[in-house]
């Protein structure tokens, strides 16, 4: 062996290791796609959807009926404010209405079904009595109620549909008679048609066909055959087209779907100058409070065509988020029915997430041109307190519901209070009371299916 200068044998050096393969970068867009479907199948999804998108949608809705009826109450000799107060106090009423409604116990929710129908067809009835029911835009389906305040009992009659046929439904199939057609059928469809009837002596056609819809949803989710679901839609669809070939109202109104021109007469005056509010948004929109269509241009500005005025001031982006909000609160529906086992509150949600959904792009689509105009509002949105007591109430419904999922019950328990534990008092072990969310949690790991808090 070889010797150095200094005669010290030479310094063996270990083997260098080879370098462990470096792991690939993960793409990121991936992480944020898994992150995002994580926290989406939580089981307080659902739940935060329906709370956080009803309130944001109320709460954008006050912010555009104070901007787009400032210059028609002025117009009337009232305060700028008026209509606002108005749709405040609703709102105050209704958000009550949707914290009773989201606390009450399903079997609750199910004994109101039949007071509120039989209440909803009474007062639908009184509407049609001389003195009391009262004409708006051509249409007596309000009541006064004292003042300057009315009521619509057709909003209500949405609600009571949606209660009393899944109430109905649910106990028809605990008793297995769903598979035959005459208990599908009646009394369901019978007491629609009558609901129907009443709303068309006032000449609404808008609001029936709402309740059409929430039927035919009701009939979907019961299982219906197809050929007795077409059938149910071809009367309908009859009806339908002999209502609007004998009123030249109605058939003005399909003749304005994609119009660019007023036509002869102003025939299609609301409908283009919708589209004209639209157009001038751009982008971002020319300002809150900055429309112009709202200066006697466009009628029902704050009401059925608040959506145009929102596509001016707020633009393309104000749009599109207020289609996201009730897409949101759509498949937030969607998931609570899906995921139940409890019949009524299958039909229930899926009922008031048609009822929702439905008015939603009827109104939508009258204010771009691609459907006619309806007469319908904007659910939560648009200026009215009759509307938005009864949708409210519903919004309570589907809250109620998500809550009382399995897995959402279990992820609601096992959340600590904030407030009221003293930071010194933590005795000793012997005299320490056990932790409570310990025993949640072996009690939540059985009830959850997807193991997430």
């Amino acid at each position: 062996m070889s010797s150095s200068r200094t005669g010290r044998p030479p310094v063996q050096r270990a083997a260098r290791r080879p370098a462990a393969p470096r792991r690939p970068r993960e793409n990121p867009f991936r992480q944020l796609y898994l992150r995002a479907k994580k926290a989406w199948d939580r089981p307080l999804t659902a739940y935060y959807l329906i709370l956080g998108g009803s309130l944001l949608i109320t709460v954008l809705g006050l912010v555009m009926v104070y901007s787009a009826s400032q210059i028609k109450a002025l117009q009337m000799s009232l305060p700028g404010s008026y209509f606002f107060r108005k749709q405040s106090l609703a709102a105050l009423i209704g958000a009550g209405l949707l914290f009773a409604a989201s606390r009450m116990p399903v079997k609750l929710h199910r004994a109101l079904a039949y007071p509120i129908i039989a209440g909803a067809v009474f007062l639908m009835a009184l509407v049609q009595v001389p003195g009391i029911g009262v004409s708006v835009n051509g249409n007596q389906n309000w009541i006064s109620v004292g003042g300057p305040f009315l009521l619509q009992p057709s909003e209500f009659g949405k609600l009571a549909l949606v209660l009393w046929g899944a109430d109905l439904l649910a106990r028809k199939q605990d008793k297995k008679l769903l598979t035959q057609w005459k208990h599908m059928l009646v009394p369901l469809v019978p007491v629609a048609f009558m609901l129907l009837g009443l709303i068309m002596l006032g000449g609404d056609m808008g609001t029936a066909i709402i309740l059409t819809a929430i039927l035919f949803g009701l009939l979907w989710l019961a299982g219906a055959p197809t050929r007795l679901f077409v059938g149910v839609l071809s009367i309908a669809g009859l009806i339908g087209l002999l209502l609007i070939r004998t009123s030249p109202n109605r058939m003005a109104r399909l003749q304005c779907i994609g119009a660019t021109d007023p036509g002869p007469g102003d025939s299609c005056w609301q409908a283009v100058h919708g589209i004209y509010a639209l157009a001038s948004g751009g982008i971002f929109g020319s300002g809150l409070g900055a429309s112009v269509e709202k200066w006697g241009q466009l009628p029902e500005a704050h009401t059925d065509f608040i959506f145009a005025v929102t596509g001016e001031e707020l633009g393309l982006a104000g749009t599109l988020s207020v289609l996201a909000l009730f897409a949101a609160l759509g498949y937030a529906g969607i998931r609570v029915a899906g995921r139940t086992e409890d019949p009524f509150v299958r039909y229930a949600a899926g009922g008031v997430t048609t009822w929702i959904t439905a008015q939603a792009v009827i109104n939508i689509g009258a204010v771009l041109g691609l459907l006619p105009i309806a007469g319908v509002p904007l659910p939560l949105f648009s200026y009215g307190g009759s509307a938005l007591l009864p949708t409210m109430f519903a919004i309570g419904l589907l809250i109620a519901f998500a809550r009382d999922e399995p897995a959402a019950r279990a992820a609601l328990s096992m959340r600590q209070p904030r407030f009221g534990r003293k930071r010194g008092a933590r005795g000793s072990a012997a005299t320490r009371e056990p932790r409570r969310w310990n025993t949640m949690r072996r009690r939540a790991s059985v009830a959850r299916s997807s193991g997430e808090r």
